[in-house]
């Protein structure tokens, strides 16, 4: 079944078998995940993974997320380790990301890992993402599907926005549960975060019961999400205002600007989950109202709050 869109479908079988074959023929889908919408292709062939650079306007040296249905797949492409092992079984399925050392015999195509040494990798939750995953007999590269640095797609018509009928197939699954991208971790040595999540540091230690570092090396860019300027929706945006200067969109936390126009609640009950799974949204939502620039106001820098707050700033880089 289709919807009124040419290019969006509803998943069934039928959508699942023209998706199936159009990826082993080297093609790129728009696919949901539970985490934003992504630019889905074969991570072993130059074809695909060149498409999805080329479509992004992506550059070569920031590598994409391979994607896998289960850790035994990600094990011909990867060298495993205790850490790996151990935050697979309580967080996978799920919004986090592993960077790792990648085997020789990898087959993952080079440009997908920007020639590094490493690859990064994550297992979705979404059930549409891991029907596929599980018919394809190899992993997908898939980077959230939008142009590069611009905002990511938490639903279908968001990834028809941004590519048109350039995607010959794009997958409506509904809005994304978490609505930004996943928590990533270094795990080649002492673990890393390299870009926060809604699974925040904290939570990890506490599993691992070690201490894990930020990376704070801005210039080395070892996996997706470390790009100075990344999920702009495309207008100025200035973080930490306390007042609203009267013309801009204000975008804040709770409800106490409720009836006031130009105001954007992320959560009206204070729920920093929620507030993370409406960013993007509401960014998009702004942009188009014709604001020609948006005001947030201080968020907690707590929880799923980190994952905002690093993602406001960088949309602040403008």
């Amino acid at each position: 079944m289709k919807n009124s869109y040419s290019n969006i479908f509803t998943f069934n079988k039928k959508i699942l078998s023209k998706t199936i074959k159009s990826l082993k023929n080297g093609g790129v889908v728009g696919l949901p995940t539970e985490t934003v919408y992504g630019l889905g292709g074969n991570a072993y062939s130059k074809k695909a993974v060149r498409k999805i650079f080329q479509l992004k306007g992506r550059p070569q040296f920031n590598p994409l997320i391979i994607h896998y249905h289960n850790i035994k797949d990600a094990q011909n492409d990867v060298v495993s380790n205790k850490y790996f092992e151990k935050l697979y079984k309580l967080f996978c399925p799920g919004p986090i990301t592993f960077v790792l050392k990648r085997k020789n015999t990898s087959k993952i195509n080079r440009y997908a890992c920007a020639n590094l040494k490493t690859v990064a990798i994550r297992f979705p939750k979404n059930k549409i993402a891991k029907a596929i995953l599980k018919k394809t007999g190899f992993p997908l590269a898939m980077p959230s599907a939008n142009k590069s640095s611009n905002v990511s797609p938490v639903n279908s018509k968001d990834v028809h926005e941004e590519f048109n009928t350039k995607l010959k197939i794009i997958i409506d699954g509904g809005k994304c549960k978490v609505g930004i991208e996943s928590t990533v971790i270094d795990l080649t040595s002492n673990p890393k975060i390299l870009r926060p999540g809604v699974i925040d540091k904290k939570v990890i230690e506490n599993y691992l019961k070690i201490r894990i570092k930020t990376h704070k090396n801005k210039n080395k860019i070892l996996s997706p999400g470390m790009m100075r300027k990344h999920y702009s929706p495309g207008i100025p945006v200035v973080i930490n205002q306390k007042k609203h200067d009267g013309k801009s969109a204000y975008i804040y936390i709770g409800n106490k600007h409720k009836k006031r126009k130009d105001f954007f609640s992320l959560s009206k009950k204070n729920n920093l989950f929620l507030a993370a799974s409406n960013l993007y949204k509401i960014f998009r939502i702004i942009k188009k109202k014709g604001y020609k620039k948006i005001q947030i106001n201080k968020i907690p820098n707590f929880g799923a709050g980190i994952a905002i707050n690093d993602r406001i700033n960088r949309a602040s880089k403008f």
